[in-house]
């Protein structure tokens, strides 16, 4: 049995292809709510066919996409009606693989060549997940192929139907290793991936400290401060310190990926750095195929949203939710998909809008009600969810770390975090954080004579800062976090402009 996927959505379906060759004036129907694209799949398969050296049936040729109900969309079916035409015109060549299920996709040139097509990856998830375990797929597809699934990767027709044919001789191999446990190996990509090192940034040391503890923790960052200073090509380093994506974390980042039609680089975590331009769609996703926007394209990775008060006020309150959730919900034409979007924020902007604010050796036109309207943009529970706030136009009087001793230190924390609770401190719920954040008296003293001056969500931000802060600093697993942790972690907590006026 024949089967192709319609990627709509984080999910998709698999489709099941069956052709029957009647008597009759000989003629191509093919039935299944198709869009134009699936519809001229017609031409190209018999053109294909021809092309490569097959006779396409003499017979009234009738083809079925189910389930019925379910909107075929794009070019992926191609490959899949060809084989099922030729499985049904040169039947005596094949023996059980009629009986066994294979995922095929592929777009077909009239010469036959295949071509490749969008979310072959996640195809090859949902075919694992449904027990199909064996795949034809175009030869151009470059990927990691998912663990329990054989595939063959073809550049022809011809190739595609040989694939076919042969799948009875692979169903008596034991071709699948078995399942290994999930990869917590913390590595990070060698710096020649990158166009230039944390390390010849000069300056900025208390922005660079502030980063790795975003890093250590995955908590979200903010920075400000004057044009030209450096927040921005510091916070571009941010992929630096990030450690490269775990075997459970890759998969969901390469469905995702492959549902965008984007290759994803080397293991490397995602950091997508949208325009200011950005509209709703493209940065939560949408359109008729419901592909992912820039917040599910940064999952498990870095959104970095560079002069972030240039964005629409409602592209910035459409993060609040993702941010909690770790997930964004779309719906179009009544039909629905989740995306996953557990993503890192990272902003910088300037301090108001002619950028001086704050700034020593510049004075500031602007008027602290244009400040105050300038920053209200951004919104408090937005702002409240920011766990580490760095004004650069402060003086830096900090030692400066290596890029190298930065991310000795992020290994650490991270080692520590998924021995102690199986995941980073940011991800931890409150249940979560009340078992495994134990603060000392004195630091629990210390936040009961602050707590006044903070909602109860930068409280719990607080103590998950100051807990990579301990993690960063100690080999102990469950140790306590002590005052000065807690205090580091208030630092870095920081304030906005706003907060001075």
């Amino acid at each position: 049995m024949i089967y192709s996927f319609s990627p709509f959505g984080y999910e998709g379906a698999l489709i099941n292809v069956e052709v029957d060759l009647r008597r009759g004036i000989p003629a191509v129907d093919i039935v299944g709510l198709l869009d134009a694209c699936v519809k001229e799949s017609r031409e190209r398969v018999i053109a294909s066919i021809k092309n490569s050296g097959f006779e396409f049936p003499q017979e009234r040729v009738l083809i079925s996409l189910s389930p019925a109900d379910l909107k075929k969309e794009g070019t992926g079916f191609d490959l899949a009606i060809a084989l099922a035409i030729l499985e049904q015109s040169e039947e005596k060549q094949f023996t059980h693989s009629q009986d066994e299920k294979v995922l095929v996709m592929g777009e077909l040139s009239l010469s036959g060549t295949v071509l490749n097509v969008r979310g072959v990856y996640s195809a090859l998830q949902t075919a694992v997940e449904s027990g199909i375990k064996y795949a034809i797929i175009p030869h151009s597809a470059n990927l990691e192929v998912p663990e329990g699934i054989f595939v063959h990767q073809v550049s022809d027709l011809k190739e595609a139907l040989n694939a076919l044919i042969k799948v009875d001789e692979h169903a008596e191999e034991d071709v699948f290793e078995e399942e290994k446990p999930c990869n917590t190996d913390i590595e990070f990509a060698d710096l020649g991936e990158y166009d230039y090192s944390l390390d010849t940034v000069k300056g900025m040391n208390a922005l660079k400290y502030a980063m790795a503890v975003a890093a250590a923790g995955r908590h979200n960052i903010l920075a400000y401060g004057a044009p030209g200073c450096g927040k921005t090509v510091t916070l571009q380093c941010m992929p630096q310190l990030m450690p490269k994506l775990l075997k459970g974390e890759a998969e969901s980042v390469r469905r995702i990926y492959s549902l965008a039609g984007l290759e994803l680089n080397n293991k490397a975590r995602p950091f997508r750095m949208p325009h200011q331009s950005a509209t709703l769609e493209g940065m939560a996703g949408g359109g008729p195929k419901c592909i992912p926007g820039e917040i599910s394209l940064a999952h498990n990775g870095v959104l970095f949203l560079d002069e972030a008060a240039e964005f629409r006020a409602s592209v910035l309150q459409l993060l609040r939710l993702p941010l909690d959730k770790g997930q964004i919900t779309l719906s179009r034409a009544g039909r629905t998909t989740v995306y996953p979007a557990k993503f890192q924020l990272a902003m910088a902007t300037n301090p108001c809008p002619c950028g001086n604010y704050g700034s020593e050796n510049r004075s500031c036109v602007c008027s602290p009600h244009t400040v105050e309207t300038y920053w209200k943009k951004f919104g408090g529970p937005l702002l409240d969810t920011i766990g580490i706030r760095i004004d650069c136009n402060k003086k830096d009087e900090m030692n400066g770390y290596t890029l190298d001793e930065l991310r000795s230190m992020i290994k650490d924390a991270w080692e520590i975090q998924y021995k102690r609770q199986g995941k980073l401190n940011q991800d931890l719920n409150e249940m979560e954080s009340g078992k495994f954040i134990r603060l000392s008296e004195n630091a629990r003293q210390y936040l009961d004579t602050i707590k006044e001056k903070y909602s109860p969500r930068a409280i719990s931000l607080i103590k998950k800062v100051a807990r990579t802060f301990e993690d960063m600093n100690t080999s102990e697993v469950n140790g306590e976090v002590s005052e000065s942790a807690v205090k580091v972690a208030v630092e870095l907590r920081g304030g906005v402009p706003t907060d001075n006026l």
